[in-house]
């Protein structure tokens, strides 16, 4: 932003408020999607450190018994949500000894299980992980006041007035001082307008706490947390080092990988993403930015610095080049629900690999081949950096990841082949199809049909049917509901829902 001349006829007051409105904007830039695990809890958090929670409605309830028997049960219908609540997670904080702004933004956020049904989940930003818990809280109120209330018609009208009660039997005494005389006597029946409150029930609402803040283990910006199928620990990674926690002890954690060398010069690579296995609680996988996914078993020793198994795609020795290892970093990795595949993305390629199999993944999805020509105007505009999420749906057979100009693409695992179907996370969306027959695009024909769960407004495509994409508007979030076929994906300030 320019600054303001002193010949300038527009008051410094219109810039102050320019930033802020342009900062609120950025605020409400969604970072972070997630599923519970059983589907019926969505969770959001945003830029501004927010976190706002949806959940799944069944609309059958709210229909009449006449609406209920025209309706054609032969067709399904899809899950619908509604906003829940919301919380602010994080505020801006700052580092003194580093000289470090601490911004609020949600970088993850991850359910954990569910106990005498209150919902738990925790939200990280770059430094500090809390836990919350999620309780419906019910609002009560006080009714019939002292008060007697004259029924006139349909309307009930105050009409009587306890002071002036009490003024008809004596003089109003001293409110400082009060006190009742020997010779007063209550009247026959009582005084009509005293009466006992009564309690009533209005509404239901979800409440937010804060149960544990988890800092100042971490020297690098935290990337990742993962919840256990133990249900008692989780871990927490940054560019470095990978921590174990217990949930319940906010004090104290676990190194178990450090990749930290002795000295910072020979630092070869870093960690870009880590998850749990969805059954085994000894087993954990974490990826690196030279493109390798590493799992390693807790059991073999305290600090793991030694994997079980390496999941690396090695490049042809001919093709390499100085952007070969930016566009090989990894930035995301999820195991399927039965633990037998992982799903990686990097900046290219979504690639499927079988743990029982390290020579090379199952299948390889290209996303931005169309890209590669650019790749050197990309690295001059910094958009080969940016760092897309990837998701498997329930049984794993179809896999997502996001695009640029707010696309995402959904290719079939078991086809072997991968071809996909492009959609556009907008009001109106277009489905385009990579190729003219495309077997996922016609099954997921029906994701055309978006439904939308916004607060906020969106961004559109700009110029995509043309083959000219929009590098500014990136689709880097998205979650697939595990139990139905249904995508939750972030186009900028707005959440969109996508079903099938």
């Amino acid at each position: 932003m320019r600054g303001f001349s002193s010949g300038s006829t527009t008051p410094p007051s219109c810039w102050v408020y320019f930033a802020s409105y342009f900062r609120t904007l950025l605020d409400d830039i969604i970072s972070a999607i997630e599923f519970d695990k059983s589907g019926g809890h969505l969770a959001t958090g945003d830029r501004g450190g927010r976190v706002v929670l949806f959940e799944k409605t069944d609309a059958r309830d709210q229909r009449t018994r006449k609406e209920l028997e025209k309706t054609d049960h032969s067709v399904l219908r899809h899950p619908e949500y509604r906003y829940s609540t919301e919380f602010q997670s994080h505020e801006p904080e700052f580092d003194f000894l580093k000289s470090l702004e601490i911004e609020e933004k949600i970088n993850k956020i991850k359910w954990c299980h569910t106990v005498n049904g209150a919902q738990f989940l925790l939200s990280t930003n770059d430094k500090t992980i809390k836990s919350w818990k999620v309780t419906e809280k019910k609002t009560k109120q006080l009714s019939n006041l002292n008060v007697a209330p004259e029924i006139r018609g349909n309307r009930s009208v105050i009409s009587i007035n306890l002071a002036d009660d009490l003024n008809s039997f004596g003089p109003r005494p001293n409110p400082t001082s009060f006190s009742i005389g020997s010779d007063f006597r209550f009247p026959p029946g009582g005084i009509p307008a005293l009466r006992l409150p009564s309690v009533s029930i209005n509404e239901t609402t979800l409440v937010a706490r804060c149960r544990k803040v988890y800092c100042n283990a971490h020297a690098y910006h935290i990337n990742s947390i993962s919840t256990n199928s133990d249900c008692e620990t989780y871990i927490s990674a940054d560019d470095l080092r990978i921590n174990l926690w217990n949930l319940e002890v906010s004090d104290q954690s676990f190194n178990i990988v450090d990749l930290k060398p002795v000295n910072m010069e020979d630092l070869t690579e870093v960690i870009t993403s880590a998850e749990f296995h969805p059954t085994h609680c000894n087993l954990l996988a974490y990826s690196s930015s030279k493109g390798s996914i590493r799992l390693i078993d807790m059991r073999q020793s305290a600090l793991c610095d030694r994997h079980t198994k390496l999941f690396m795609d090695v490049e042809p020795a001919g093709n390499r080049s100085f952007l070969t290892e930016i566009i090989a970093s990894i930035s995301d990795i999820k195991f399927s629900r039965n633990g037998r595949y992982i799903l990686s993305r990097d900046y290219m390629t979504l690639k499927l690999w079988d743990l029982n199999m390290e020579a090379s993944p199952v299948a390889t999805l290209k996303v931005h081949e169309y890209l590669r020509p650019k790749l050197y105007d990309l690295y001059e505009n910094d958009s080969i950096f940016d760092k897309f999420e990837c998701c498997l749906n329930g049984d794993g057979t179809r896999a997502a990841t996001g695009s640029y100009s707010n696309l995402f693409r959904v290719f079939e695992t078991t086809s072997g082949s991968d071809e996909a179907s492009i959609l556009e996370a907008s009001k109106s969306p277009n489905r385009r199809n990579a190729t003219q027959s495309s077997r996922c695009g016609n099954r997921l024909v029906n994701f055309a049909r978006g439904r939308r769960d916004t607060r906020r407004g969106g961004n559109e495509m700009v110029g995509a049917e043309n083959g000219v994409y929009d590098f500014t508007s990136e689709l880097l979030h998205l979650a697939w509901n595990p139990a139905a076929n249904l995508i939750a994906c972030a186009a900028s300030n707005s959440l969109y829902m996508y079903f099938a």
